[in-house]
């Protein structure tokens, strides 16, 4: 195993159908800019209500990746 440094960012997303399709969501996004994806750690779950109904949900997470 060799030893690695990551760095941590954090942030949000976002989905109407569900929390693990806003964590899917965030992680697709983070991957079009930022190389060697490690892991992610959810922080918060939040969502929005329209007529006492869920319509969206936002999850914030910090995003770990080894750095070169």
């Amino acid at each position: 195993m060799t030893d690695n440094t990551y760095k941590i960012t954090e942030l949000v997303g976002t989905s109407t159908e569900s929390v693990s399709t806003a964590i899917s969501n965030g992680v697709t996004k983070a991957k079009e800019s930022v190389r060697n994806l490690d892991w992610f750690e959810v922080t918060e779950i939040r969502g929005h209500i329209d007529e006492g109904d869920v319509a969206h949900y936002q999850v914030t997470m910090k995003i770990g990746f080894r750095l070169e």
